[in-house]
């Protein structure tokens, strides 16, 4: 029987990763580097958060950008007592980027605070040890545009804090979003447009989501392919936003596409964030944890992913 469309792809991609695995055996001596974005888990301790992940045999942590201001937010050196006492570190620090604080604003006092706000969290992604920060180009949760200018008014806004990366070494990692959230950068292409618009050295690397490439790309294993080495950070949920395995994503092909992209070099990771299917996700991050349910979802997603990849590797 004929394969389908989507099947050929993911044979191609499998029939790469076979080849250059028997070609260069080195290049897979070493697993992905697996993190778990924690803001998910709303209004919990941070150690609670810290162990629930540790527990599940994960060493990386993707924090929550919550350093509005230079007063608030969670004390780095509380982060770093914690981290150090579970032998754990910061794969990076999730923007979170809602209409009050949008780069592509048409008002001029809510981009000065996305501005600001930018630089807020490059500085706390130094002060915790993290390695990039994501960035969203237009607010979430608002999927219909303000008008025309939007994309020009927010890459025009980031390169102003392009310095800022620059200064501490920090990689600004931009996310495509599924159009029912955001009104800006939905697909891989729509983000290399953005960082040539946006022109700065130091503004060149891609934060990558499963989930949203399901909605928005032809094939998610090509996706990941076409962000090449500009990827350093890969989202992690299952078609329906829930726990990997628990939907219909061919998980074994974003493995190999992982490996073929050279994921499992170091400073790159692949990210859980399985969130449920909101059109506003950030709802989560203000609301009690649900325990017993946040205890399931990672056990069951690291085990689940930590199998295939076992597969995959074996191959």
């Amino acid at each position: 029987m004929k394969l389908q469309s989507y099947e050929e792809k993911s044979k191609k991609i499998k029939e790469q990763f076979l080849k250059i695995k028997r070609e260069k055996p080195d290049k897979f001596e070493t697993k992905l580097n697996l993190s778990w974005s924690i803001w998910m888990f709303g209004i919990e301790s941070l150690e609670n958060s810290l162990r629930r992940v540790n527990d599940a045999g994960l060493r990386y942590v993707e924090l929550k950008g919550d350093h509005y201001t230079e007063d608030t937010g969670t004390d780095p050196d509380k982060i770093n007592r914690l981290l150090h006492s579970l032998e754990m570190e910061v794969s990076g620090v999730i923007g979170l980027f809602s209409p009050s604080n949008d780069l592509s604003s048409p008002d001029p006092y809510i981009k000065q605070k996305a501005i600001d706000y930018v630089r807020n969290q490059v500085k706390f992604t130094k002060e915790t040890g993290g390695r990039y920060f994501i960035v969203v180009p237009s607010a979430v949760g608002r999927p219909n545009p303000a008008d025309n200018s939007e994309l020009l008014r927010s890459s025009a806004a980031l390169r102003k804090c392009g310095d800022d990366f620059r200064e501490y070494g920090i990689k600004a990692a931009i996310e495509p979003i599924r159009s029912a959230e955001v009104s800006l950068i939905h697909t891989v292409k729509d983000v290399n447009d953005y960082i040539q618009k946006v022109d700065h050295p130091a503004i060149k690397h891609i934060n990558g989501d499963i989930y949203h490439m399901l909605c928005e790309e032809t094939h998610i294993g090509e996706a990941i392919i076409e962000c090449g080495d500009k990827l350093v950070n890969l989202h992690l949920a299952d078609s329906n936003r829930d726990a990997i395995g628990k939907g219909m994503i061919d998980i074994d092909t974003v493995i190999m596409s992982a490996y073929l992209v050279g994921m499992n070099e170091e400073n790159r990771f692949l990210t859980f964030e399985p969130l449920g299917p909101y059109p506003d996700p950030y709802v989560l991050s203000n609301e009690p944890c649900k325990v017993e349910l946040m205890n399931e979802l990672v056990r069951t997603s690291v085990s689940y992913f930590k199998e295939r990849e076992e597969i995959v590797r074996n191959l």
